[in-house]
Protein backbone atom coordinates (compact mmCIF):
# COMPACT_ATOMS: atom_id res chain seq x y z
CA UNK A 1 0.00 0.00 0.00
CA UNK A 2 1.59 3.41 -1.25
CA UNK A 3 -0.29 6.35 0.27
CA UNK A 4 0.87 9.75 1.94
CA UNK A 5 0.32 12.45 4.54
CA UNK A 6 -0.85 15.02 1.69
CA UNK A 7 -3.45 11.61 0.54
CA UNK A 8 -4.69 11.38 4.32
CA UNK A 9 -5.44 15.00 4.71
CA UNK A 10 -7.06 15.36 1.50
CA UNK A 11 -9.15 11.68 2.09
CA UNK A 12 -10.40 13.36 5.41
CA UNK A 13 -11.12 16.72 3.67
CA UNK A 14 -13.14 15.07 1.37
CA UNK A 15 -15.02 12.64 3.73
CA UNK A 16 -15.87 15.89 6.15
CA UNK A 17 -17.08 18.12 3.35
CA UNK A 18 -18.78 15.48 1.49
CA UNK A 19 -17.16 16.71 -1.83
CA UNK A 20 -14.36 16.15 -4.12
CA UNK A 21 -14.49 19.57 -5.12
CA UNK A 22 -14.52 21.40 -1.58
CA UNK A 23 -11.78 18.76 -0.32
CA UNK A 24 -9.73 19.69 -2.68
CA UNK A 25 -9.96 23.48 -1.78
CA UNK A 26 -9.66 22.78 2.14
CA UNK A 27 -6.81 20.45 1.10
CA UNK A 28 -5.33 23.35 -1.02
CA UNK A 29 -4.83 21.02 -4.17
CA UNK A 30 -6.19 21.20 -8.14
CA UNK A 31 -9.41 19.25 -8.25
CA UNK A 32 -7.94 17.39 -11.44
CA UNK A 33 -4.75 16.50 -8.74
CA UNK A 34 -7.55 15.61 -6.10
CA UNK A 35 -9.10 13.07 -8.07
CA UNK A 36 -6.22 11.44 -9.68
CA UNK A 37 -5.11 11.18 -5.79
CA UNK A 38 -8.44 9.55 -4.68
CA UNK A 39 -8.94 7.06 -7.49
CA UNK A 40 -4.67 6.56 -6.65
CA UNK A 41 -6.07 5.48 -3.06
CA UNK A 42 -8.51 3.11 -4.79
CA UNK A 43 -6.10 1.38 -6.70
CA UNK A 44 -3.30 1.01 -3.93
CA UNK A 45 -5.68 -0.29 -1.74
CA UNK A 46 -7.87 -2.16 -4.07
CA UNK A 47 -10.89 -1.25 -2.83
CA UNK A 48 -13.51 1.02 -3.89
CA UNK A 49 -13.49 4.28 -0.99
CA UNK A 50 -16.25 6.40 -2.22
CA UNK A 51 -19.48 6.53 -4.26
CA UNK A 52 -19.90 9.58 -6.29
CA UNK A 53 -23.40 11.14 -6.54
CA UNK A 54 -25.38 13.96 -8.18
CA UNK A 55 -24.29 16.17 -5.08
CA UNK A 56 -21.53 15.12 -3.77
CA UNK A 57 -19.87 11.60 -2.33
CA UNK A 58 -20.50 9.03 -0.26
CA UNK A 59 -18.13 7.08 1.88
CA UNK A 60 -18.45 3.28 1.23
CA UNK A 61 -17.86 1.49 4.38
CA UNK A 62 -14.50 0.46 3.44
CA UNK A 63 -13.91 4.44 2.92
CA UNK A 64 -15.79 5.21 6.51
CA UNK A 65 -12.82 2.93 7.97
CA UNK A 66 -9.83 4.60 6.18
CA UNK A 67 -11.46 7.93 7.22
CA UNK A 68 -10.93 6.59 11.10
CA UNK A 69 -7.60 5.28 10.44
CA UNK A 70 -6.86 8.06 8.55
CA UNK A 71 -7.35 10.57 11.62
CA UNK A 72 -5.58 8.57 13.99
CA UNK A 73 -2.70 8.83 12.00
CA UNK A 74 -2.63 12.12 11.01
CA UNK A 75 -3.22 12.48 14.97
CA UNK A 76 -0.43 10.87 15.77
CA UNK A 77 2.08 12.23 13.48
CA UNK A 78 0.64 15.94 15.05
CA UNK A 79 1.34 14.41 18.56
CA UNK A 80 4.95 13.74 17.21
CA UNK A 81 5.65 17.10 16.01
CA UNK A 82 4.27 18.41 18.88
CA UNK A 83 6.69 15.97 21.20
CA UNK A 84 9.68 16.76 18.94
CA UNK A 85 8.98 20.25 19.74
CA UNK A 86 8.49 20.29 23.14
CA UNK A 87 12.23 18.96 23.48
CA UNK A 88 13.26 22.01 21.07
CA UNK A 89 11.42 24.12 24.12
CA UNK A 90 12.67 22.34 27.00
CA UNK A 91 9.26 19.87 27.28
CA UNK A 92 9.59 16.17 27.39
CA UNK A 93 5.75 15.42 26.29
CA UNK A 94 2.26 16.53 25.98
CA UNK A 95 -1.07 15.09 26.66
CA UNK A 96 -4.20 16.12 24.86
CA UNK A 97 -6.58 16.24 27.20
CA UNK A 98 -11.23 17.37 25.81
CA UNK A 99 -12.64 18.38 28.66
CA UNK A 100 -16.66 19.36 28.80
CA UNK A 101 -17.52 22.72 30.27
CA UNK A 102 -17.82 21.24 34.26
CA UNK A 103 -14.88 19.32 33.88
CA UNK A 104 -12.62 22.60 32.90
CA UNK A 105 -14.20 24.60 35.78
CA UNK A 106 -15.01 22.75 38.71
CA UNK A 107 -13.55 18.98 38.91
CA UNK A 108 -10.31 19.29 36.90
CA UNK A 109 -8.00 22.40 37.86
CA UNK A 110 -7.05 20.97 41.29
CA UNK A 111 -5.76 17.88 40.09
CA UNK A 112 -3.72 18.65 36.66
CA UNK A 113 -2.24 21.34 38.51
CA UNK A 114 -1.40 18.73 41.08
CA UNK A 115 -0.25 16.45 37.89
CA UNK A 116 1.75 19.45 36.47
CA UNK A 117 3.35 19.73 39.58
CA UNK A 118 4.69 16.25 39.95
CA UNK A 119 5.40 15.76 36.35
CA UNK A 120 7.42 19.25 35.27
CA UNK A 121 8.68 17.25 31.97
CA UNK A 122 4.94 16.96 31.11
CA UNK A 123 2.84 19.34 29.40
CA UNK A 124 -1.61 19.21 28.92
CA UNK A 125 -3.03 20.41 25.99
CA UNK A 126 -6.52 21.07 27.47
CA UNK A 127 -9.88 21.36 25.35
CA UNK A 128 -12.80 22.24 26.05
CA UNK A 129 -15.77 20.37 23.79
CA UNK A 130 -19.23 18.91 24.86
CA UNK A 131 -19.63 15.46 25.76
CA UNK A 132 -21.12 14.09 23.12
CA UNK A 133 -18.37 15.68 20.66
CA UNK A 134 -15.89 14.25 23.17
CA UNK A 135 -17.19 10.71 22.86
CA UNK A 136 -16.46 11.14 18.74
CA UNK A 137 -13.54 12.94 19.00
CA UNK A 138 -11.59 10.17 20.90
CA UNK A 139 -13.11 7.70 18.42
CA UNK A 140 -11.57 9.35 15.81
CA UNK A 141 -8.29 9.80 17.22
CA UNK A 142 -8.57 13.55 17.64
CA UNK A 143 -7.14 13.10 21.41
CA UNK A 144 -5.86 11.38 24.11
CA UNK A 145 -8.03 11.30 26.95
CA UNK A 146 -11.56 12.70 27.23
CA UNK A 147 -13.80 13.97 30.64
CA UNK A 148 -16.69 13.78 29.66
CA UNK A 149 -20.90 12.37 31.03
CA UNK A 150 -20.54 9.25 30.58
CA UNK A 151 -24.12 8.58 28.90
CA UNK A 152 -23.00 10.53 26.13
CA UNK A 153 -20.24 8.17 25.33
CA UNK A 154 -19.54 5.16 22.47
CA UNK A 155 -20.12 1.99 24.73
CA UNK A 156 -16.77 0.80 22.53
CA UNK A 157 -14.55 3.79 24.72
CA UNK A 158 -12.86 2.89 27.64
CA UNK A 159 -13.88 4.44 30.39
CA UNK A 160 -13.05 5.03 34.49
CA UNK A 161 -15.80 6.90 36.83
CA UNK A 162 -14.46 9.89 38.04
CA UNK A 163 -17.52 11.91 40.08
CA UNK A 164 -20.71 12.65 39.55
CA UNK A 165 -21.99 16.45 38.22
CA UNK A 166 -25.08 17.28 39.03
CA UNK A 167 -27.11 20.77 37.30
CA UNK A 168 -28.66 23.12 39.24
CA UNK A 169 -30.95 26.10 38.93
CA UNK A 170 -30.07 29.30 40.72
CA UNK A 171 -32.38 32.08 41.64
CA UNK A 172 -32.06 35.57 43.40
CA UNK A 173 -34.12 34.66 46.97
CA UNK A 174 -36.81 36.97 46.01
CA UNK A 175 -38.00 34.81 43.23
CA UNK A 176 -41.41 33.07 42.44
CA UNK A 177 -39.71 29.75 42.50
CA UNK A 178 -37.85 30.82 45.72
CA UNK A 179 -40.13 28.41 47.97
CA UNK A 180 -39.24 25.49 45.75
CA UNK A 181 -36.71 22.76 46.36
CA UNK A 182 -36.96 20.80 43.19
CA UNK A 183 -38.46 21.42 39.68
CA UNK A 184 -38.96 20.35 36.58
CA UNK A 185 -36.80 22.38 33.41
CA UNK A 186 -40.05 23.11 31.45
CA UNK A 187 -41.69 25.15 34.32
CA UNK A 188 -38.74 28.18 33.89
CA UNK A 189 -38.14 28.16 30.20
CA UNK A 190 -40.19 31.30 29.80
CA UNK A 191 -37.71 33.13 32.38
CA UNK A 192 -34.91 35.20 31.66
CA UNK A 193 -31.93 33.71 32.03
CA UNK A 194 -28.02 34.40 32.98
CA UNK A 195 -25.77 31.94 30.71
CA UNK A 196 -22.17 30.79 29.43
CA UNK A 197 -21.12 32.56 25.92
CA UNK A 198 -22.59 30.58 23.30
CA UNK A 199 -18.58 28.81 22.75
CA UNK A 200 -19.12 27.02 25.79
CA UNK A 201 -20.15 23.27 25.64
CA UNK A 202 -22.69 23.90 28.93
CA UNK A 203 -24.28 26.25 26.95
CA UNK A 204 -25.47 23.74 23.89
CA UNK A 205 -25.72 21.05 26.42
CA UNK A 206 -28.99 23.31 28.19
CA UNK A 207 -30.04 25.17 24.50
CA UNK A 208 -30.20 21.13 22.87
CA UNK A 209 -32.36 20.37 25.95
CA UNK A 210 -34.41 23.58 25.81
CA UNK A 211 -34.98 23.25 21.94
CA UNK A 212 -36.20 19.46 22.84
CA UNK A 213 -38.97 20.99 24.54
CA UNK A 214 -39.54 23.16 21.93
CA UNK A 215 -38.28 26.46 23.57
CA UNK A 216 -35.44 28.93 22.92
CA UNK A 217 -34.17 30.50 26.35
CA UNK A 218 -34.42 34.00 26.47
CA UNK A 219 -31.03 34.43 27.92
CA UNK A 220 -30.73 38.15 28.91
CA UNK A 221 -26.61 38.14 29.74
CA UNK A 222 -23.82 35.91 28.86
CA UNK A 223 -20.70 35.55 30.92
CA UNK A 224 -17.81 33.44 30.73
CA UNK A 225 -17.36 31.76 34.04
CA UNK A 226 -19.95 30.46 37.19
CA UNK A 227 -18.95 32.65 39.58
CA UNK A 228 -20.50 35.68 37.51
CA UNK A 229 -23.18 33.98 36.37
CA UNK A 230 -24.32 33.66 39.60
CA UNK A 231 -23.33 37.49 40.93
CA UNK A 232 -25.69 38.22 38.33
CA UNK A 233 -28.27 36.34 39.43
CA UNK A 234 -28.32 37.13 42.85
CA UNK A 235 -28.48 40.90 41.95
CA UNK A 236 -31.67 39.89 39.83
CA UNK A 237 -30.59 39.37 35.95
CA UNK A 238 -32.22 36.25 35.72
CA UNK A 239 -31.79 32.47 36.77
CA UNK A 240 -29.36 30.20 35.64
CA UNK A 241 -28.15 26.53 35.41
CA UNK A 242 -25.00 25.96 36.67
CA UNK A 243 -22.66 22.54 38.68
CA UNK A 244 -23.75 22.31 42.31
CA UNK A 245 -20.52 22.60 43.51
CA UNK A 246 -20.50 26.30 41.78
CA UNK A 247 -23.86 26.69 43.08
CA UNK A 248 -23.33 25.51 46.06
CA UNK A 249 -20.04 28.02 46.76
CA UNK A 250 -21.58 31.05 45.62
CA UNK A 251 -24.57 30.49 48.11
CA UNK A 252 -22.14 31.13 50.73
CA UNK A 253 -21.88 34.44 49.78
CA UNK A 254 -24.59 35.54 47.82
CA UNK A 255 -28.36 36.02 48.28
CA UNK A 256 -29.59 32.81 46.16
CA UNK A 257 -31.48 29.43 46.27
CA UNK A 258 -30.62 26.65 44.73
CA UNK A 259 -33.20 23.92 42.81
CA UNK A 260 -32.41 20.83 41.71
CA UNK A 261 -33.56 19.97 38.29
CA UNK A 262 -35.45 16.93 38.35
CA UNK A 263 -34.74 16.02 34.42
CA UNK A 264 -32.79 13.54 33.83
CA UNK A 265 -30.07 14.92 31.65
CA UNK A 266 -29.38 17.23 34.78
CA UNK A 267 -27.86 14.55 36.67
CA UNK A 268 -24.80 13.19 34.97
CA UNK A 269 -22.26 10.73 35.82
CA UNK A 270 -18.50 12.10 34.96
CA UNK A 271 -15.82 9.51 33.63
CA UNK A 272 -12.40 10.09 31.82
CA UNK A 273 -12.18 8.14 28.45
CA UNK A 274 -10.00 6.72 25.95
CA UNK A 275 -9.78 4.34 23.05
CA UNK A 276 -7.15 1.83 24.77
CA UNK A 277 -5.87 3.18 28.09
CA UNK A 278 -3.14 0.01 27.49
CA UNK A 279 -2.11 1.66 24.45
CA UNK A 280 -2.02 5.21 25.45
CA UNK A 281 1.74 6.48 25.44
CA UNK A 282 3.62 7.13 28.44
CA UNK A 283 2.76 11.12 29.41
CA UNK A 284 -1.01 9.92 28.47
CA UNK A 285 -0.92 7.01 31.27
CA UNK A 286 0.95 9.02 33.85
CA UNK A 287 -1.69 11.18 33.57
CA UNK A 288 -4.96 8.66 33.78
CA UNK A 289 -3.15 6.65 36.87
CA UNK A 290 -3.07 10.23 38.54
CA UNK A 291 -6.89 10.77 37.87
CA UNK A 292 -7.79 7.86 39.12
CA UNK A 293 -6.27 8.61 42.13
CA UNK A 294 -8.03 12.24 42.57
CA UNK A 295 -11.01 10.11 41.55
CA UNK A 296 -11.14 8.14 44.73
Amino acid sequence: MHFDLVDLQLFIAVADTGSITHGAMRAHLALASASARIKGLEANLGVVLIKRRRRGIELTVAGESLRDHARAILQNVAMMRGDLAGFASGAKASVHLLANTSGLSEHLPKALAAFLREHPDISLDVEERESTDIGGAIAGGAADLGFAAEHALPEHLERFAFGEDRLMLVAPRRNEFAARRQIDFVEVTGSDFVGLANTAALAGHITKHALRLGVRLHVRARLRDFDAICRMVSAGAGIAVVPESAARRSAQSMPLVLLAIRDKWANRRLAICARSFATLPRPAKLLVDHLRRAAR
